[in-house]
């Protein structure tokens, strides 16, 4: 069974005149007419009663008609969700993104994505850098929101934000009553940190800066989620430098200050595979970033 027989099924159906449905449907009669009895052998059953004066539709040809119109307006709606597809205006986004980028970027951007194309549905997925890397090249994962990412074979960079980092400290800290300081003031204090091998790249961000500002850090206490470590440092395990987005964290007994050294910031990208960036609904996604 063909869409092509369903629909000269329904015109004649609609019609009840083979000449007025050949007409609708830009055809010759006859062409019509070996369609409708080429689909009648198929079905093996009897639609259209004919005579010389009229047609009428069988008992069996009004079950196929409601059917074929169920099955024709699904083609339709297909062909469309195909063509919005292809433009990037609909289908499915699979988004990573470490967490710290739900409290900033995510929303803003997601967010800017619906209001301009309601269509688009979002896979969102919170993971390490590492682990959408790996994501975005085994094709698990169309794009990543990630951190101090470099060159990789195969992989694609945006940079969306250069985010100032900040140190987070207990409020009865004697840095709690200063606007800002610089890394090397911290040399001495214990850092709340990740796992190295968890959060690597963060990790030796923060570590590398410490050891330009003249110390290494000494870590009293490891946790792997943002709010863990700011509620260690509430406890007052320890310090901790963190991205300026987890501000929005506001965590009783923790005060946030700037760091004033100009290299303390965390590059945030977005990344995709090198073969989707042209795909029109990453292509969509990476140009309403900039928001």
């Amino acid at each position: 069974m063909e869409l092509r027989q369903l629909r000269y099924f329904v015109a004649v159906a609609e019609e009840m005149h083979f000449n007025r449905a050949a007409e609708r449907l830009h055809i010759a009669q006859p062409a019509l007419s070996q369609q409708i009895q080429r689909l009648e052998r198929n079905l093996k059953t009897q639609l259209f009663i004919r005579t010389t004066r009229s047609v009428q539709i069988t008992d069996t040809g009004r079950v196929l008609l409601e059917a074929a119109r169920r099955v024709l307006a699904e083609a339709e709606r297909a062909k469309s969700e195909v063509a919005q597809a292809t433009s990037g205006s609909a289908g499915l986004l699979r988004v990573g993104f470490v967490s710290s980028a739900a409290l900033s970027l995510l929303p803003g951007m997601v967010n800017n994505m619906h209001e301009q194309l309601p269509l688009i549905r979002f896979q969102l997925q919170e993971n390490t850098t590492e682990t959408q890397i790996q994501a975005v090249l085994d094709g698990r994962m169309d794009v990543g929101i990630v951190r101090e990412i470099e060159p990789i074979e195969g992989i694609s960079a945006t940079p969306l934000r250069r985010e100032a980092l900040v140190v987070a400290v207990p409020q009865t800290h004697p840095l709690a009553q200063l606007d800002s300081v610089a890394l090397a003031q911290l040399a001495g204090e214990e850092f709340v940190m990740f796992p190295r091998h968890h959060v690597s790249r963060l990790y030796d961000l923060i570590s590398a800066l410490c050891i330009q500002a003249g110390f290494h850090i000494k870590v009293s206490q490891e946790a792997i989620q943002f709010p863990t470590i700011l509620g260690l440092v509430a406890a007052r395990t320890g310090i901790a430098v963190v991205p300026e987005s987890l501000r929005a964290l506001q965590i009783p007994g923790i005060v946030y200050v700037d760091l004033s050294d100009e290299a303390a910031f965390s590059q945030v990208s977005l990344i995709c595979a090198e073969g989707r960036r042209e795909s029109a609904l990453v292509k969509q996604f990476i140009d309403m970033s900039d928001f």
